[in-house]
């Protein structure tokens, strides 16, 4: 049974039994996280890119629980250069973990660091498949995604300024056809305020998608 827990802005922790893995652990700085990161252990750190609210605690975590950051070659190079384990990899490549696979995608956004690219990542977590779309605006090839991997669940930037706004994520959802969607990267700062509601009822007039919106620091299992 895998359970997913939201932490605010673009942060996920994936449990099933003894295995976790978060994305974009941006927790100890974060307006809306009800934790800090010493209150968060994962055994893999998925890195979309480098910009300080999705590199957030990283560090931190790696160092307390040994973990591996698994991100790009030029971010999980940094990891490594300052002794973290990291495993680097790059748009379209896919590796196999032992909890099933990560699959990098593209992301259109700045990576935070001269030479890098923003990703996004579709996870096999066991029995279940997550896409985490990352920062991003709407593109063409999410089609794609929901073509090559049977999505259960996406999760989509829907505060806009930086990332999609509510109807380009909606769009997204078409695409991607994923069986449940969550919203995210909303509601952190002024600038990307939005009604997730309108989003939920968007996805669910024109999609067979489930929308689930989940507040800071709730679960859901899959």
């Amino acid at each position: 049974m895998t359970k997913i827990t939201f932490y605010g802005h673009a942060c996920f922790l994936l449990e099933n039994q003894e295995t976790s893995l978060i994305f974009d652990p941006f927790l100890d700085d974060n307006p809306l996280s009800p934790v800090k990161s010493d209150e968060v252990k994962a055994d893999y750190i998925l890195l979309t890119h480098w910009h300080v609210d999705h590199l957030g605690d990283t560090f931190k975590i790696a160092r307390a629980h040994n973990s591996m950051v698994i991100s790009t070659f030029e971010l999980a190079k940094i990891c490594e250069a300052r002794k973290y384990r990291a495993h680097a990899m790059n748009l379209g490549g896919k590796h196999k973990f032992e909890f099933g696979f990560v699959w990098v995608t593209p992301a259109f956004h700045s990576s935070g660091i001269p030479g890098g690219h923003a990703c996004g990542f579709i996870v096999k977590f066991f029995d279940h498949v997550i896409y985490h779309t990352g920062d991003t605006c709407l593109f063409g090839d999410m089609k794609l995604m929901g073509e090559l991997e049977d999505i259960d669940l996406a999760l989509v930037p829907i505060g806009d300024n930086y990332t999609m706004g509510i109807s380009d994520a909606a769009l997204a959802v078409e695409f991607i056809k994923p069986k449940q969607v969550i919203p995210m990267h909303y509601n952190t700062y002024p600038v990307i305020q939005c009604d997730p509601n309108e989003f939920k009822k968007k996805v669910e007039e024109k999609t067979p998608a489930q929308c689930i919106i989940l507040a800071p620091g709730e679960s859901h299992t899959l």
